[in-house]
């Protein structure tokens, strides 16, 4: 290849002048196949000079923007840096090996499960140091939209030397890493969400409730509880997996999605995959049968997203049924942790993949999951879910920094419990901002626990708080035609819905000291109020 610089264990391939790829293999084998994180290495012709045995060093490489010097062997600090062509700060723009660059401004987290408040976030690529290290070594290859055993290598990764360019630096990630699908355009009205134990009538009478109120509501999800939950034979274990209806509740399944989808609603029902398919479910039979199960002694199928068999079953005896009656998409509530081998891919990879694929087959290219964010890649599969959120101003004035940053790796359709879901005290204000800041978030999902106190619906506020909700929610609604756009603009031209400040001011001091303020879409600049309101005056304000 042109761009690429290789000795008997060692390659480096540049896609840009900005952007170079570091490997080390022992056995001197190479990866080209595309990976969890990456898409796509075809960029073009790159301008660059090669040394070798210059000054001490094995090979140098330099382009416009970034210098490389290595002396060879296993790459490390003392046979690897690179120089990026910058001055933005009082040491030099000098990276090695294996260093970590404390200039990183943020990228994002698996999950907020639990997090009352901020909490440390994990690296994306834009610094303000001006360059950035992305590692590939351990993730899997992509072949056939499958993941596979790679290459074994010691090193794989990406250095990113793109300044304070932080579009074009996106621009470039998403090339490497893969378009942002387009959302569909019903995911960007209001979403309706509680883990509550309705009845089918209670259900549809929200859902008439809220058009009697004239609120839109887009999206309706169905917590854990649409499934067989409270009769289920100790045997099975956990309920937490379930794939029944659970008819005490739902007695005409069919017959409330229907009316949901006559309503203008689109249905999302929640799953805890990990428990597989057991012999209770009203599927087991089929499922039995097709993977040759010992039904008499009530054998499940094990949840292995790796097994072709058991992914077959899964969706076409199990998934698609339901979704042929009325269900749109998945909420896949994935809370097990990794994977405990380095011979499979992680679960929630692998659930994100197949998900979104089948869904996007299913619905003319427009696919839709809601889950949790695995990695970086995962931009591949909308939309993230959060998680848990803990109800306190502590995780709202978290949350705007939090979202803005995730654009950093390329995440920008979050989803978060708008509202707050777990503990926490009943606090019209609080509740109040949380929506305000929804309204201006990629995603407006509320939703609470089914404690009494803890429901969204505008009319259990008191009146001058209900009113503001009202407004609001309407205003999101008239937002679509806006967001839509963004949507369009995120997946043909890489440019994000939400952009922290310093992507349109990357050299002015405040852009970075202003972590809760961002750009929304081409327009507009948003600023959420996140503290309490002041007691005496009754208002709440923000340093902007």
């Amino acid at each position: 290849m042109e761009n690429t610089v290789q000795g008997s264990n060692y390659r480096f391939t540049l896609l840009t002048e900005r952007l170079i790829r570091l490997e080390y293999s022992s056995s001197g084998v190479f990866e080209d196949r595309n990976t969890q994180l990456v898409a796509n290495r075809e960029f073009g012709p790159v301008a660059f000079e090669v040394h070798r045995d210059r000054n001490g060093h094995q090979v140098e490489i330099e382009s416009k923007y970034f210098h490389l010097y290595y002396d060879g062997g296993p790459f490390a600090a003392s046979n690897l840096h690179i120089d990026a062509k910058y001055q933005y700060t009082l040491h030099d723009s000098r990276w090695y090996f294996g260093e970590h660059v404390s200039g990183n401004l943020g990228g994002t987290n698996p999950t907020l499960d639990l997090v009352d408040g901020d909490t440390p976030i994990r690296d994306g690529i834009m610094s303000r140091d001006g360059y950035a290290y992305l590692d590939d070594t351990d993730s899997f290859a992509l072949e056939d939209n499958h993941f596979v055993h790679r290459n074994p290598e010691e090193a794989d990764g990406y250095f990113f030397a793109y300044g304070r360019n932080y579009r074009e630096e996106l621009s470039d990630y998403y090339r490497l890493s893969g378009k942002t699908p387009l959302i569909p355009r019903y995911a960007l009205g209001n979403w309706w969400s509680r883990y509550y134990r309705y009845t089918q009538h209670e259900y549809l009478e929200l859902m008439e409730r809220f058009d009697d109120e004239q609120v839109p509501i887009s999206v309706a999800m169905i917590d854990m509880d649409w499934h067989r939950t409270d009769d289920v034979p100790a045997r099975f274990g956990s309920t937490w997996t379930g794939y029944s209806w659970n008819r005490k509740l739902f007695p005409d399944p069919w017959r409330f999605l229907q009316e949901l989808r006559k309503q203008h609603r689109h249905v999302s029902l929640n799953t805890h995959p990990a428990g597989g398919i057991r012999a209770f479910e009203d599927c087991y039979p089929a499922v039995a049968k097709e993977l040759g199960l010992d039904a008499a002694n009530e054998e499940p199928a094990m949840f292995d997203l790796d097994d072709p068999s058991f992914r077959k079953v899964y969706f076409d005896q199990v998934h698609h049924p339901m979704e042929k009656e009325g269900v749109d998409f998945w909420w896949l509530d994935w809370q097990q942790g990794s994977s405990r081998s380095k011979d499979k891919v992680e679960p929630l990879w692998n659930l994100n993949h197949y998900h979104f694929l089948d869904n996007e087959r299913s619905h003319n290219g427009e696919g839709m999951i809601l889950s949790r964010f695995a990695g970086p890649g995962s931009h591949r599969y909308p939309v993230g879910f959060s998680g848990d959120t803990v109800i306190t101003w502590d995780s709202l004035n978290f949350q705007p920094y939090f979202t803005s940053t995730a654009t950093n790796i390329g995440y920008t359709w979050w989803s978060h419990d708008i509202g707050g879901h777990i503990w926490g005290s009943f606090d019209p204000a609080l509740s109040l901002r949380w929506l305000q800041f929804g309204v201006f978030s990629p995603i407006n999902r509320l939703h609470s626990s089914d404690n009494p106190f803890s429901g969204k619906e505008p009319w259990k506020y008191r009146q001058d708080v209900r009113e503001y909700m009202d407004e609001y929610l309407r205003l999101r609604n008239r937002l679509v035609p806006y967001l839509d756009s963004a949507n369009v603009r995120t997946h043909s031209e890489d440019r994000a819905l939400i952009e922290p400040l310093y992507y349109r001011y990357p050299d002015n001091e405040e852009s970075y000291l202003y972590k809760n303020q961002y750009f929304f879409g081409s327009e507009l600049m948003v600023a959420p109020i996140t503290t309490p309101q002041n007691p005496r005056l009754n208002v709440g304000f923000v340093d902007a």
